[in-house]
């Protein structure tokens, strides 16, 4: 497990590992370095006399890493989670399968019939909650026929509370507001900025989506339910959110407990991956004599 930052991931994802039977090695971010020794030493100070020796490792290093995923035969799995240029790295220099927790680069699209208060509520709770988290929305995607008044004061609520607006040219501006560039539609900000972007319809939505997503969450708030069953079977990711907030796609919120991540590949889990994401299936089959005709 290589990650950065968050010194919880050394408690939650060596809980995942003794849960379900593997051992795990981790590789923390430097940033964090000191406070991921002292919870690797208590977890291993709980498991002493309960588990085989170094059933869960601390290893701190880049060249570390390197030889790590180099270890066919040794290691089963490698989970990635963190920055896009870490899980490119390690996705492009493993021998070994990669799960990978990419970024999360969400969309919520408010439809034509959307309920303008729900929605306005929404839009600020992903983005405004914890910003700095992978299922915060970075783009919010608008039906061009929704009331400018509407815009207007979803913006203004937005830049109350902090955030920059980066808008496409059909948006109406405010003050403060820049022009969105291309680089803008493929950004994860992880901070108080969001892009918008006006589209014609649902299908334009899944379109944008299709070509800038990170197939983490993505959200669509309507009433019709046309639009949101087109926005399902045509948006791929580990959580489609109808009328909801794109920061409900959690483990806890999935009533999963602890997390190694949200994964956003296929093999084998997509999205929150707890303890049941961390085993796999084997037969044990008995006879008596038993051959195959």
């Amino acid at each position: 497990m290589i990650f950065e930052s968050r010194p919880n991931v050394v408690i939650d994802c060596s809980a995942l590992a003794i849960k379900s039977g593997n051992a795990i090695i981790l590789k923390g971010g430097k940033e964090v370095h000191r406070s991921n020794l002292i919870l690797a030493n208590l977890v291993n100070k709980a498991i002493a006399d309960l588990l085989p020796d170094f059933s869960v490792q601390l290893v701190s290093t880049r060249d570390d890493v390197k030889e790590l995923i180099q270890q066919v035969g040794l290691i089963d799995l490698v989970i990635p989670r963190g920055g896009e240029g870490l899980i490119r790295y390690i996705t492009a220099n493993s021998k070994i399968p990669v799960l990978a927790h990419y970024k999360g680069l969400c969309h919520i699209y408010i439809d034509e019939s959307a309920d303008h208060a729900q929605a306005k509520d929404i839009v600020l709770n992903a983005k405004v909650q914890r910003p700095g988290v992978c299922n915060a929305v970075e783009t919010l995607l608008i039906h061009k026929n929704i009331s400018t008044d509407f815009i207007s004061d979803l913006f203004a609520a937005l830049e109350a509370e902090g955030v920059e607006l980066r808008l496409c040219p059909l948006c109406p501006t405010t003050e403060k507001s820049i022009a969105a560039t291309e680089e803008d539609w493929a950004t994860e900000y992880l901070d108080k900025i969001i892009s918008v972007k006006l589209v014609d319809d649902v299908a334009a939505a899944c379109e944008h989506i299709k070509t800038y997503g990170s197939q983490h969450t993505e959200a669509i708030l309507s009433a019709d339910e046309d639009a949101m069953y087109y926005f399902q079977q045509n948006v791929d990711a580990s959580s489609v959110m109808l009328n909801a907030s794109t920061r409900f796609n959690d483990g806890g919120e999935y009533l999963l407990g602890a997390e190694l991540g949200i994964s956003t590949t296929k093999l084998h889990a997509y999205g929150p991956m707890g303890a049941k994401e961390m085993t796999i299936t084997r037969h044990l089959v008995i006879g008596n004599g038993h051959y195959r005709k």
